[in-house]
């Protein structure tokens, strides 16, 4: 559904596991495509895909009552009955009801739920929902056209929305309150919201889009290390650890798709004071520092990776990579260093004798003046003492 996720069945690592894939996901996401270009995105849906919502006797829309909420026309909404009153719109972080039709452009019906309820704000539900909903009045029921970047993108939605699919949705406000006081849920209810929140930014992670799945991790580390006015069973404690390592190491992988190397490492080390032995943490870190060129540092994380899982073929090949890297490193820094102190190579030996002759011919001539003027005073003083 529009706010569900595709998550795969838990699983524990295995030999030759794709790191770059997230927990409880079992196929290689390494590979996804960034989202679309704006500049190749679809443009504004046709007038007959508007007309399509309309009842009979309703007259054809008018283009200039359509808001056009981002400014790129990407993402339109039309009011169809008027709410309660702008200050009864709802705010970011409150419970939002909603009903929702969706649709296709050839009016396929794709999802249609009476009673949807999201936290506004947090990019539960797609965007398109999440952003339009906030501009609606309380009782206001308003139709929504949206291109596939603020719906289900390039990946879509098997079995029922294709790739580049831009959605309608007709959507009434039915309710809007306070979200619950995190310090007063209780264990199980910790967990399940903090778990809803991971999987989105799994499902966001999957759509290639890392920013909104980083924006997911954090709210479901926020709902974990909030502080709580409720006793957790020593199960509960263990469980929300569990959905906390995994969003950090979820959160890594996000990161280092941005090439935020150190936020990257930060998530990394919080996985490790945790779980020391955790492979996925030790191989990210070790991919992050590869990338920031500290091969000597990264390649001891690696090995005690490798060391862990001795069969895995994913570290044999970054730690084979990072050592011959490594050498070619310290190569190029040896090269460097000869070349900053003067050290000599083996063409400037002839030049290394010359410098040489130049300076003990001066201290021969020395020692000989030295010599002949001692045996003048010497002479001079011989003459004196005969007088």
């Amino acid at each position: 559904c529009i706010s569900c996720t595709e998550d795969s069945t838990p699983g524990c690592s295995v030999p030759g596991e794709d790191f770059e894939v997230l927990e409880e996901d079992e196929d290689d996401l390494s590979e996804l495509p960034p989202l679309e270009d704006v500049g190749r995105a679809r443009g504004p849906l046709q007038e007959d895909a508007q007309s399509a919502e309309q009842g009979p006797g309703e007259a054809a829309e008018d283009p200039q009552e359509w808001l056009d909420v981002l400014g790129s026309g990407l993402l339109k909404k039309k009011t169809l009955v008027p709410g309660q009153g702008v200050e009864s719109r709802p705010h970011k972080g409150q419970e939002v009801t909603v009903r929702l039709r969706a649709t296709l452009d050839d009016g396929t019906v794709v999802e249609e739920n009476p009673s949807l309820t999201f936290t506004l704000g947090d990019c539960d539900v797609l965007q398109a929902l999440d952003l339009c909903v906030q501009l609606m009045e309380m009782r206001e029921t308003a139709l929504i056209t949206s291109d596939a970047k603020y719906c289900y993108g390039a990946q879509g939605r098997s079995p029922d929305i294709p790739p580049n699919a831009a959605l309608t949705l007709e959507v009434e406000l039915l309710e809007a309150r306070d979200a619950p006081d995190l310090e007063l849920l209780s264990g199980k209810e910790k967990i399940d919201l903090a778990n809803r929140k991971r999987e989105r930014g799994n499902f966001y992670y999957q759509q290639a889009d890392y920013v909104l799945a980083i924006n997911s991790y954090d709210i479901a580390l926020k709902v974990i290390g909030s502080s709580s006015k409720v006793d957790f069973t020593p199960d509960e404690e263990a469980e929300l650890l569990d959905v906390k390592v995994k969003c950090l190491n979820n959160l890594a992988a996000s990161q280092l798709k941005l090439d935020h190397y150190e936020a990257a490492l930060k998530s990394c080390n919080l996985v490790l004071e945790h779980q020391p032995g955790n492979i996925k943490a030790l191989f990210r870190k070790g991919k992050v520092l590869a990338q920031q060129g500290e091969y000597r540092e990264a390649i001891p994380i690696l090995k005690a990776a490798l060391k862990l899982e001795p069969s895995n073929k994913t570290i044999h090949a970054e730690l084979s990579k990072l050592v011959k890297k490594h050498a070619d490193q310290k190569t190029v820094e040896t090269e460097m260093y000869r070349k900053m102190l003067g050290n000599p190579s083996a063409s400037s030996t002839p030049v290394k004798c010359k410098d040489k002759l130049t300076w003990t011919i001066p201290w021969k001539w020395l020692f000989g003046a030295t010599a002949i003027a001692l045996g003048g005073v010497a002479l001079s003083v011989v003459i004196a003492a005969r007088n």
